[in-house]
């Protein structure tokens, strides 16, 4: 389930993988196996058989009549992630493959960013003789204005490993950007092109926004992180230490939840292995992804 498809109206929305990492339980500690082991439902598309979280790195391709975009770039090749060893200098088929799939960089009108971590903004750019240049020359950079101000002012005597990652991130993702003009940060809910929409999810990052897709009565929701996998439909309450603010995280997720549960929405989350979508159904006092 690499390069998964799905339309909504009349657009288009593709999947395009990066990695996938069948183990990665670290991103919610409380949801061990013998929690997941009590949610039938995840298997077999979401955990292992052994009961643990599996994660898919991944951008989602929105093709609309009137413009081409690109959600969350991912990881990139040729990074110093030390000392996150699993995204550290990868070096895979991205690029190639969005080619395969019919779409080239520079035919990209936007690069939506959810939020700035290491996972979602890699691909911005690529190196190009010994140089970050962006990878998407054509297109407006949008992301959260807060997000922005957040990761751009991180103390450099951090002794914080994530932080100090996240300022190597800032120096080979965001500011080529910046100094190309392409950025264009946003405050707030906002209307990108016809049919795709931002909406504000905080608590992960502070300007956190998940995307909505609309197309002839029919919706999509791209989720971000603001959910990092299924099982926190069944329980909002599991956090991730990667959060910024647990409280609002788990907030945002019951709003949410309660907002686009037994609805027609599609959910297409972000870091989803497997089938990746679905509609979001309740189930007793809790949800479930119907996949």
């Amino acid at each position: 389930m690499k390069n998964l498809k799905w339309k909504v109206g009349d657009v288009t929305i593709t999947k395009l993988q990066e990695i996938v990492y069948p183990e990665f339980s670290d991103v919610i500690p409380a949801a061990t196996p013998e929690v997941v082991k009590q949610v039938k439902w995840l298997f077999p598309h979401f955990v292992t058989e052994e009961g643990h979280l599996s994660l898919s790195i991944h951008s989602l391709i929105v093709d609309t009549p009137s413009a081409k975009l690109v959600v969350d770039t991912c990881i990139g090749n040729d990074r110093d992630r030390n000392p996150f060893d699993v995204m550290h200098m990868l070096s895979t088929s991205y690029l190639e493959d969005m080619q395969a799939a019919g779409y080239q960089p520079e035919g990209i009108d936007y690069v939506l960013c959810t939020h700035l971590h290491l996972d979602h903004v890699g691909w911005n750019t690529r190196k190009v003789n010994g140089k970050w240049v962006p990878t998407f020359p054509n297109a407006s950079y949008l992301w959260g204005k807060a997000d922005m101000d957040f990761w751009g002012n991180i103390d450099p005597k951090t002794d914080l490993d994530f932080l100090q990652i996240q300022r190597r991130v800032w120096d080979d993702s965001i500011q080529p950007i910046l100094d190309a003009d392409l950025a264009k940060p946003i405050d707030g809910p906002g209307q990108v092109c016809e049919g795709v929409r931002l909406i504000p999810t905080p608590g992960h990052t502070p300007g956190h926004c998940s995307v909505l897709i609309e197309s002839k009565g029919e919706t999509a929701m791209i989720t971000g992180d603001f959910i990092h996998h299924p099982i926190q439909f069944w329980d909002p309450a599991l956090v991730s230490p990667f959060d910024i603010d647990n409280d609002m995280a788990v907030a945002t997720r019951r709003r949410v939840f309660g907002e686009y549960a037994d609805s027609p929405t599609l959910i297409i989350g972000t870091h989803f292995a497997g089938p990746t979508a679905g509609r979001l159904v309740t189930d007793g006092d809790t949800y479930r992804l119907d996949v």
